[in-house]
């Protein structure tokens, strides 16, 4: 006996029913980037990308690599430099090994404009700017310069001053070559020799330019009229159905007897889906063939300044692409670094509700965070990228791939066929979500590298 004068509510407890969610997952997002892309159904599982033809460019990148202590130069990535594209790779080694080391601190002038360019500059690691005198005796900034870039390819080849001074803006290793290295290399090869006088008597076309159109503008009379034709890529690039799959288990016993009142094997199905989609994302965005940041052409990367993000950088990115602006993509601690940086000085970005959210925009387009955007470093102290892009096919964007039907489909591009039962009663269920993405135009996308998020504002 006890003093009790009804039910306890543990005992009444089990006659109750209990009311249950549906399993959660920490790993759901918002997957803004799956949200936010055009979609194209393909027919065929490929997507051709037909351009004008334009002239080779490589990534604008000289890699290098740490051995032992010290840095050297890749010597198949030399072939960045235009006269170098034919050269042979012993005479690529034979340049690389004559790179020698400089380190460099912040602030220190590393090349005075206007003095003779006797060498070839790469930097390994660091950050520096470039800046010229301006037409009324202004200081004027034209790049910033990062990792892997080098300097001055123009002026080291022809001989002539430096157009610029280049200044550090933190410490680093820089990798130089003399202009004798290459004059001897050029005495005793002739390919070399023909391809370099080209190049200094600039008969060479543009990097990255497109084959022009001949035409006539604003003329009177009756001249002859240019003719001519559009030339294509010869060989376009094509755009294969990427895939993300898995093999979902369920035992009959349990989708037998525990089926109520949720279908065990839907929920098992919808969370695998959505990680099988949280998988999507972020192949789209770092996969080392089609992922869009591994597919930013040269001349659309953009060195952060001062390190943290600012007004003045995603300004450049917006220049960079200023044809019809879709979106910035960036990482949560990117955001919230470029919202202190506003805040220091004094132009908070205003709010917009996109996709049920409130967002931060710049500039009227939308800051879209992903944890997939890439990260480096420690949590607290590392450095990403901030992406910009225009989407759809008909402003000649980034759009999103996907099969236009698949057997067993229960979403766009995603099926789920029965495997059939083993002898031991498990059911298997094959899960395959099939996707890509294309960059239609090299303009369309633009990024921000060495973004830091370690920096704090006293306001007080």
């Amino acid at each position: 006996m006890n003093d009790r004068l009804s039910l306890s509510p543990d005992a009444a407890r089990q006659l109750a029913t209990t009311t249950k969610t549906a399993p959660q997952m920490r790993g759901i997002t918002p997957r803004y980037v799956l949200r936010a892309l055009p979609w194209v159904d393909v027919e065929s599982g490929v997507y051709r990308v037909n351009r004008r033809r334009t002239f080779i460019l490589g990534d604008d990148r000289i890699s290098c690599y740490d051995e032992g202590g010290a840095h050297h130069v890749v010597p198949e990535d030399l072939r960045e430099l235009p006269f170098l594209r034919e050269a042979d790779d012993g005479l690529l080694a034979e340049l690389a090994g004559a790179f020698t080391e400089v380190p460099f601190e912040a602030g220190q002038l590393i090349a005075d404009e206007g003095a003779a360019c006797d060498r070839l500059w790469v930097i390994v690691v660091g950050r520096a700017e470039k800046r010229v005198t301006g037409r009324y005796g202004e200081d004027a900034l034209l790049e910033v310069l990062g990792d892997g870039q080098f300097f001055c390819l123009d002026s080291w080849t022809r001989c002539q001053p430096l157009p610029f001074r280049v200044k550090a803006l933190t410490s680093g290793i820089a990798l130089t070559v003399g202009r004798e290295t290459l004059d001897a290399l050029a005495g005793r090869d002739e390919n070399l020799r023909a391809a370099l006088d080209a190049h200094i008597a600039g008969d060479g076309p543009t990097p990255g330019a497109e084959v022009p159109v001949g035409l006539a503008g604003g003329h009177v009379g009756e001249p002859d009229l240019p003719g001519t034709y559009v030339e294509y890529e010869d060989t376009p690039r094509e755009y294969h159905m990427s895939l993300a799959q898995t093999v979902l288990r369920v035992h009959t016993r349990v989708s037998d007897l525990y089926n109520a009142p949720m279908d065990q094997t839907r929920v098992q199905a919808d969370l695998t889906v959505q990680a099988l989609r949280e998988r999507q994302e972020s192949l789209l965005l770092n996969h080392p063939g089609f992922g869009l940041f591994n597919n930013v052409a040269p001349g659309q990367r953009v060195q952060a300044r001062t390190g943290a993000p600012t007004p003045d950088d995603l300004d450049e990115l917006l220049s960079r692409v200023w044809k019809q602006p879709g979106f910035f993509l960036a990482h949560p601690k990117a955001i919230a670094a470029f919202g202190r940086e506003c805040t220091r000085r004094g132009v908070p970005p205003v709010v917009d509700t996109r996709f049920g959210s409130p967002l931060l925009t710049w500039r009227g387009v939308p800051l879209l965070p992903s944890d997939k955007v890439r990260f480096t470093g420690s949590a607290g102290a590392g450095v990403t990228e901030i992406l910009l892009m225009r989407v759809g096919e008909a402003e000649q964007g980034v759009i999103g791939l996907r099969p236009a039907a698949v057997p067993d489909e229960v979403e766009p591009g995603l099926s789920m066929r029965n495997m059939g039962t083993d002898r031991k009663a498990i059911t298997s269920y094959l899960l395959t979500a099939y996707f890509n993405a294309a960059v239609l135009v090299e303009d369309a996308v633009a990024v921000l590298q060495n973004v830091e998020v370690s920096k704090y504002h006293d306001y007080s």
